[in-house]
């Protein structure tokens, strides 16, 4: 009776769901805690301002572009778009990676010249393809015709509405687009189970040497790597050096699934595809059909819950428009 007791009990506490020797070295769960700048503290009003100017699309010339336009967070922070369209209905020259997550990376875009949130987050606005805003001092003046200044005097003192501080508080905002409790990580944890693919093809991934740039519980080194792989020249493009052409930061497998189309060009319109091309570019390995399901049952399983965000009222001046240009 006493044994039966215990085998109750460790099932109902999830025991044998995962043993930790079953998990590849450096394979872990999701961190809970996002790196935070010492000059950008989190705070719950900088984070409200912060989801405001995500979804604002006064930060753009036309008034018809916002963050959430190419970082849609209804579809896993992505368009699901090999190039995002942007103003006047031109295309980019890279895929959109995903947001989410995006506060655990030492590096953001595709080329890793801004490493932090924070830099990223001044790009778009003044890129003449995305967003097209004149200048940093359009976009404030915009931002205070629509009503924001009350708003960032709140988070930031007096004469707050700076440039500066808008990236701050849309890097606070993006810093909680998180998203824990992946399948793979309640088996780690010993919360649940993954099928037998999946565990075949976690072993396959760490067997074959992916996980030494897919590494550790977010699935990224966080490094730059060399990837020859379309016209796009990566790295290259921002240091000129020869040595970095086709180098590129290493995406994260987290929420992959979700996130089609793959690569810096887009090209690989299924997770079947670009896992056959890593395989084959990357590690000069033809994989066999089984082995490809396999991976992508494993790359299924680091789907996360995803963040629950609602929809923002912006603040706008009354009895009138904004002064919105072509």
């Amino acid at each position: 009776m006493k044994k039966l007791v215990l085998l109750v009990s460790l099932s109902f506490l999830g025991f044998g769901a995962a043993n930790a020797a079953d998990i590849p070295e450096g394979m872990g769960v999701l961190p809970t805690q996002v790196p935070v700048p010492a000059d950008n503290p989190m705070s719950a009003e900088k984070v409200e301002l912060g989801k405001q100017l995500y979804f604002e699309p006064a930060l753009s010339k036309s008034g018809h572009f916002s963050c959430n336009s190419c970082h849609n967070l209804a579809t896993w922070g992505v368009d699901n778009q090999p190039f995002s369209i942007g103003h006047k209905w031109q295309r980019g020259g890279r895929n959109a990676p995903t947001v989410l997550n995006s506060g655990f990376w030492s590096k953001q875009f595709w080329d890793g010249r801004a490493p932090l949130l924070e830099d990223q987050a001044k790009g778009p606005p003044l890129n003449p393809v995305e967003m097209a805003s004149e200048s940093e001092e359009a976009v404030v003046a915009r931002l205070k015709d629509a009503g924001y200044a009350p708003l960032f005097a709140r988070v930031f003192g007096k004469d707050g509405l700076t440039f500066d501080n808008m990236a701050k508080a849309i890097a606070a905002f993006e810093r909680t687009l998180n998203t824990p409790n992946a399948p793979f990580d309640l088996f780690v944890q010993g919360k649940g189970d993954i099928s037998k693919a999946a565990k075949r093809g976690m072993k396959k991934v760490a067997d074959m040497g992916c996980t030494s740039c897919h590494s550790g519980p977010l699935f990224t080194s966080n490094e730059f790597v060399e990837f020859q792989y379309g016209k796009d020249t990566g790295l290259k493009s921002v240091t000129g050096k020869d040595e970095d052409d086709h180098v590129f930061r290493v995406q994260s497998w987290r929420n992959v699934a979700m996130t089609a189309p793959y690569f810096h060009d887009g090209s690989a319109k299924t997770l079947d595809e670009a896992v056959k091309t890593m395989a084959k570019v990357q590690l000069d390995t033809k994989l066999s059909n089984r082995d490809v399901s396999d991976i992508v049952a494993f790359l299924e399983t680091l789907t996360g819950d995803a963040p629950q965000v609602t929809f923002p009222v912006l603040p706008r001046p009354t009895g009138k428009a904004l002064n919105f240009k072509d």
